[in-house]
């Protein structure tokens, strides 16, 4: 980065005379001395030389992150948008797909989850798909097992009361709870409980992890919209423009 801004530096000297060609590794150590006292008096005097470099540079960082992101979703389009275990709501064919990588005892995904519902529903043209993904630690995984059993068991109507339910939870997520929970839902929770450990919800967990890490995905919440990835809570507001921008690519 310094050797950019120098460069930087150097054409906007070269305005105030004549141009001349710059190569630093055939100057002497004089002249780089020179050079380099000749630069520091130039950003001393106009640091917004600097800003301004540094601003193209975020720039071109950022562009090149959004590139990398849109290549990584690309890669990986049918594991995100078509994995067969995920949970679908919302309009199944709806014209933008929002996936979301959650973790139920994360704060950021409580506070997104009614919004989530209320973009879904308001929109009304949203396919949204939900990717457990567990990371916080044993009581997560124990909360994923038992909504993923949900799913596998009982189907995605129970899936989606567990899955309100668990977001509001602020109890135990031992098994026994768990499965009082559930009864409470009017579902079989012996039945989820009974099915946590089963290999099929055991592949769920590392199917998301090992796509997780292919995205570079380290937190939750984490969206996937359109070809977007989004890190982080977002507003609703904001998801709503989100969502806008995607729709009209």
């Amino acid at each position: 980065m310094l050797r950019k801004l120098t460069i930087t530096a150097a054409s906007a000297l070269a305005l105030a005379g004549p141009a001349a060609a710059l190569d630093l590794d055939a100057m002497s150590d004089s002249e780089r001395a020179a050079f380099g006292a000749a630069v520091r008096d130039y950003l001393l005097e106009n640091p917004q030389v600097l800003m301004e470099a540094i601003a193209v540079l975020e720039e071109q960082q950022a562009a090149e992150a959004a590139t990398a992101e849109l290549t990584m979703v690309s890669d990986n389009a049918d594991a995100i948008f078509n994995d067969g275990h995920s949970f679908i709501g919302g309009n199944p064919e709806g014209d933008v797909t929002v996936v979301e990588f959650i973790d139920y005892r994360c704060s950021f995904c409580r506070r997104a989850h009614p919004e989530m519902d209320e973009l879904v529903e308001s929109d009304g043209n949203i396919r949204k798909i939900v990717k457990e993904f567990p990371i916080l630690g044993p009581e997560s995984v124990e909360a994923s097992r038992f909504a993923i059993s949900a799913l596998q068991v009982a189907g995605p109507e129970a899936y989606e009361a567990v899955n309100d339910a668990l977001m509001a939870r602020r109890g135990s997520f031992e098994r026994g709870a768990l499965e009082r929970m559930g009864t409470d839902l009017g579902l079989d929770g012996a039945a989820i409980v009974a099915g946590m450990d089963a290999p099929a919800v055991t592949a769920v967990i590392e199917e998301n992890r090992a796509l997780a890490q292919r995205l570079q995905i380290g937190g939750t919440p984490t969206f996937v919209v359109g070809e977007r990835m989004v890190r982080g809570y977002l507003p609703l507001e904001e998801m709503r423009g989100t969502v806008a921008e995607v729709r009209a690519q």
